[in-house]
């Protein structure tokens, strides 16, 4: 098979510790250039992974680069400038979550990806979890009756000691956008997108100015279904915290550890074998099979499985959450 050239623009953690790893792992991906406006950054990062072209901004990669798909891990103030700019060029991307700051810089590069019809991913990489993925296999077939009720949140340090990071006006937001933002779209995916009805949500700044270090969040969905989640950059804890409960009519699961809860002849069984993979394995994994699903994607062989459609209603959600908390009340989308 002849391999798919990619480019990736922004060399930042995410860029470093996961992406270039794991894509030059792939055999039918062949890893052509890449953009950093931090000039020593760029030949640092170029270096390690011998990536010969190495461009100090995306414009000049889009000009002289023959890749025909792109990754974007920048600051999110410059998803939607960048986004367009490589579907206009005519590439197929994979942008880091948030797809954008708000629905409405969202709904301006999903437009621009139907105009000049290119493909999207956006990178909600807790879907490709391995756990999760089983668990989404079994409440497909009605295996936990309907579900109804998920109960969900992520307890740890900040994601990222870069000042852009806790700038709303660059980030687009505090631990909402960081850490929530994905355990919405796990939910939403695994209850198979029910609309929502309305959202309430207490945001906290504890240790931050510009951004909320911690949030609380009840989504009320309408066909009855509902989500609380909880995150935090700030709480004071021994160690980070990730739980992700799903509670159904016909039984229960639990993710991290993965546990699957029936109730037979009285009694109540756990399905799953006690010997389990460490959840730094499952976390790896979930980029590794992300960027799979995207070549494949990009080459026909599998649908977008994140796609930016799925990214408008989810922002919609994400602006509600701000909005309640600002205003104190109950939100309805």
């Amino acid at each position: 098979m002849e391999k798919t050239k990619v480019a990736v623009i922004g060399l930042g953690g995410i860029a470093q510790l996961v992406h270039l790893p794991n894509l030059i792992k792939i055999e039918n991906v062949e890893l052509t250039a890449v953009a950093e406006i931090n000039k020593n950054r760029l030949n640092t990062i170029a270096d390690k992974f011998n990536i010969k072209e190495r461009y100090k901004d995306h414009i000049e990669l889009l000009e002289n680069s023959d890749a025909g798909t792109v990754l974007i891990t920048t600051p999110t103030s410059t998803h939607k400038e960048i986004a367009i700019a490589c579907l206009k060029a005519g590439k197929d991307i994979l942008i880091e979550k948030p797809l954008a700051r708000t629905y409405q810089e969202a709904k301006q590069i999903y437009d621009a990806a139907k105009k000049y019809k290119r493909k999207i991913m956006v990178g909600m990489n807790l879907r490709f979890r391995p756990d999760a993925m089983i668990l989404k296999s079994m409440l497909s077939s009605g295996e936990l009756g309907q579900p109804f009720y998920i109960k969900c949140g992520w307890l740890r340090r900040q994601s990222s000691s870069q000042k852009w990071f806790t700038k709303k006006e660059e980030s687009g937001g505090g631990v909402i956008i960081d850490l929530t933002i994905l355990l919405l779209d796990l939910a939403l995916w695994l209850l198979d997108f029910p609309e929502v009805e309305s959202v309430v949500t207490q945001n906290y700044f504890q240790n931050t100015k510009n951004v909320e270090d911690t949030s609380i969040s009840l989504v009320r969905c309408k066909n009855t279904s509902c989500i609380s989640i909880e995150s935090s950059w700030s709480l004071s804890l021994d160690k980070d915290s990730f739980y992700f409960d799903v509670y159904g009519t016909k039984g229960s699961a639990l993710l991290n550890p993965f546990h699957v809860y029936k109730k037979i002849d009285e009694h109540v069984i756990d399905l799953v074998p006690s010997q389990q993979e460490n959840s730094i394995s499952l976390f790896k994994k979930s980029y590794t099979n992300e960027l799979k699903n995207f070549i494949g994607a990009i080459n026909g062989l599998t649908p977008v499985f994140s796609p930016a459609e799925e990214s408008l209603p989810r922002m919609k959600v994400i602006d509600a959450m701000y909005k309640s908390s600002s205003l104190k009340k109950e939100i309805r989308i």
